[in-house]
Protein backbone atom coordinates (compact mmCIF):
# COMPACT_ATOMS: atom_id res chain seq x y z
CA UNK A 1 0.00 0.00 0.00
CA UNK A 2 1.56 3.56 -0.90
CA UNK A 3 2.08 5.92 1.19
CA UNK A 4 -0.83 8.30 -0.51
CA UNK A 5 -3.21 5.94 -0.44
CA UNK A 6 -2.32 5.18 3.60
CA UNK A 7 -3.01 8.64 4.09
CA UNK A 8 -6.02 9.07 2.40
CA UNK A 9 -7.98 6.14 4.29
CA UNK A 10 -6.45 7.64 7.73
CA UNK A 11 -8.16 11.39 6.50
CA UNK A 12 -11.52 9.96 5.59
CA UNK A 13 -11.47 7.90 8.90
CA UNK A 14 -10.86 11.23 10.57
CA UNK A 15 -13.17 12.82 8.99
CA UNK A 16 -11.23 15.09 6.46
CA UNK A 17 -12.32 15.32 2.46
CA UNK A 18 -10.27 14.94 0.02
CA UNK A 19 -8.67 17.44 -2.01
CA UNK A 20 -9.65 19.77 1.23
CA UNK A 21 -6.36 21.75 2.64
CA UNK A 22 -5.76 20.47 6.42
CA UNK A 23 -3.21 23.37 7.39
CA UNK A 24 -6.44 26.56 7.03
CA UNK A 25 -8.91 24.23 9.29
CA UNK A 26 -7.31 21.55 11.11
CA UNK A 27 -5.35 21.91 14.28
CA UNK A 28 -1.68 21.75 14.62
CA UNK A 29 0.39 18.49 14.06
CA UNK A 30 1.34 17.16 18.26
CA UNK A 31 4.12 15.84 15.98
CA UNK A 32 8.21 17.31 17.23
CA UNK A 33 11.48 16.40 15.67
CA UNK A 34 12.48 14.98 19.18
CA UNK A 35 9.72 12.29 18.31
CA UNK A 36 12.22 10.22 16.04
CA UNK A 37 14.19 9.78 18.28
CA UNK A 38 12.07 8.86 21.56
CA UNK A 39 10.23 6.56 19.02
CA UNK A 40 13.14 4.44 18.24
CA UNK A 41 14.33 3.96 21.74
CA UNK A 42 11.05 2.48 22.29
CA UNK A 43 10.27 0.13 19.29
CA UNK A 44 14.31 -1.19 20.26
CA UNK A 45 12.47 -1.87 23.63
CA UNK A 46 10.06 -3.98 21.38
CA UNK A 47 7.31 -1.44 21.57
CA UNK A 48 4.20 -1.56 18.77
CA UNK A 49 2.17 1.23 17.18
CA UNK A 50 0.08 0.59 19.84
CA UNK A 51 2.36 1.06 22.40
CA UNK A 52 4.10 4.45 20.54
CA UNK A 53 0.54 6.02 20.06
CA UNK A 54 -0.15 5.62 23.73
CA UNK A 55 3.22 7.01 24.84
CA UNK A 56 2.56 10.13 22.56
CA UNK A 57 -1.25 10.26 23.61
CA UNK A 58 -2.41 9.88 19.91
CA UNK A 59 -4.35 7.32 18.12
CA UNK A 60 -2.62 4.73 16.44
CA UNK A 61 -3.79 6.43 13.19
CA UNK A 62 -2.11 9.26 14.18
CA UNK A 63 1.54 7.27 14.19
CA UNK A 64 0.43 6.08 10.82
CA UNK A 65 0.40 9.08 9.49
CA UNK A 66 2.89 10.08 11.31
CA UNK A 67 4.91 7.40 9.11
CA UNK A 68 3.74 8.40 6.08
CA UNK A 69 4.40 12.05 6.76
CA UNK A 70 7.67 12.64 8.60
CA UNK A 71 10.66 9.87 6.69
CA UNK A 72 13.10 10.30 9.49
CA UNK A 73 10.40 9.22 11.96
CA UNK A 74 9.39 6.45 9.70
CA UNK A 75 13.12 5.29 9.06
CA UNK A 76 13.43 5.41 12.95
CA UNK A 77 11.11 2.94 13.55
CA UNK A 78 11.81 0.64 11.19
CA UNK A 79 15.56 0.49 12.24
CA UNK A 80 14.64 -0.07 15.76
CA UNK A 81 12.13 -2.73 14.77
CA UNK A 82 14.67 -4.31 12.41
CA UNK A 83 17.19 -4.54 15.58
CA UNK A 84 14.84 -6.01 18.18
CA UNK A 85 13.39 -8.84 15.65
CA UNK A 86 17.19 -9.78 15.42
CA UNK A 87 17.99 -9.91 19.61
CA UNK A 88 15.15 -12.06 19.63
CA UNK A 89 15.94 -14.57 16.69
CA UNK A 90 19.44 -14.66 18.40
CA UNK A 91 17.70 -15.41 21.85
CA UNK A 92 15.27 -18.11 19.87
CA UNK A 93 18.73 -19.60 18.62
CA UNK A 94 20.58 -19.96 21.98
CA UNK A 95 17.34 -21.51 23.22
CA UNK A 96 17.30 -23.82 20.41
CA UNK A 97 20.74 -25.41 20.36
CA UNK A 98 21.44 -24.51 24.09
CA UNK A 99 23.64 -22.50 26.23
CA UNK A 100 25.99 -22.25 29.18
CA UNK A 101 26.58 -19.19 31.21
CA UNK A 102 28.37 -17.85 34.76
CA UNK A 103 26.28 -17.71 37.74
CA UNK A 104 26.79 -17.17 41.12
CA UNK A 105 25.27 -19.36 44.33
CA UNK A 106 24.91 -17.99 47.50
CA UNK A 107 24.51 -20.69 50.54
CA UNK A 108 23.82 -19.81 54.03
CA UNK A 109 26.45 -21.65 56.21
CA UNK A 110 25.88 -21.72 60.39
CA UNK A 111 25.47 -17.75 59.47
CA UNK A 112 27.86 -17.70 57.17
CA UNK A 113 26.98 -16.08 53.71
CA UNK A 114 29.12 -17.87 51.16
CA UNK A 115 29.18 -17.08 47.48
CA UNK A 116 30.46 -20.20 44.62
CA UNK A 117 31.61 -18.61 41.33
CA UNK A 118 29.56 -21.75 39.10
CA UNK A 119 28.90 -22.58 35.44
CA UNK A 120 24.88 -22.89 34.79
CA UNK A 121 23.72 -24.85 31.49
CA UNK A 122 20.68 -24.55 29.77
CA UNK A 123 20.15 -27.92 27.45
CA UNK A 124 18.16 -27.63 24.42
CA UNK A 125 15.10 -26.65 23.84
CA UNK A 126 12.92 -29.10 21.41
CA UNK A 127 10.00 -26.33 21.29
CA UNK A 128 12.37 -23.82 19.92
CA UNK A 129 14.21 -25.67 17.94
CA UNK A 130 10.74 -27.01 16.08
CA UNK A 131 9.77 -23.34 15.70
CA UNK A 132 13.29 -22.25 14.20
CA UNK A 133 12.82 -25.65 11.75
CA UNK A 134 9.31 -24.36 10.78
CA UNK A 135 10.08 -21.33 9.95
CA UNK A 136 13.79 -21.51 8.48
CA UNK A 137 13.68 -24.79 6.84
CA UNK A 138 9.54 -24.89 5.77
CA UNK A 139 9.95 -27.12 2.99
CA UNK A 140 11.93 -29.85 5.13
CA UNK A 141 9.94 -29.61 8.43
CA UNK A 142 6.28 -28.02 8.04
CA UNK A 143 3.66 -30.13 9.18
CA UNK A 144 2.03 -30.90 5.68
CA UNK A 145 4.35 -32.89 3.61
CA UNK A 146 3.75 -32.75 -0.24
CA UNK A 147 4.74 -35.59 -2.40
CA UNK A 148 5.19 -35.85 -5.62
CA UNK A 149 4.11 -39.36 -7.16
CA UNK A 150 5.43 -40.05 -10.96
CA UNK A 151 5.26 -43.00 -13.27
CA UNK A 152 2.71 -44.67 -14.49
CA UNK A 153 -0.22 -47.00 -13.36
CA UNK A 154 -0.74 -49.87 -15.23
CA UNK A 155 -4.05 -51.59 -14.92
CA UNK A 156 -4.83 -55.34 -16.35
CA UNK A 157 -8.09 -56.24 -16.70
CA UNK A 158 -8.69 -60.04 -16.67
CA UNK A 159 -11.82 -60.96 -19.18
CA UNK A 160 -14.41 -63.03 -17.07
CA UNK A 161 -14.18 -66.05 -19.78
CA UNK A 162 -10.66 -66.62 -18.61
CA UNK A 163 -12.03 -67.09 -14.81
Amino acid sequence: MTPEKIKEIADRAEGIKPGKPEAATGRPSKYKDTFAKQAAKLCSLGATDEDLADFFEVSVRTVIRWKTEHEDFCQALKVAKEEADNRVERSLYQRAVGYSFDSEKVFNNRGEVVRAKTREHCPPDVTAQIFWLKNRRSQDWRDKQEHEHTGQVVVIAKEAADL
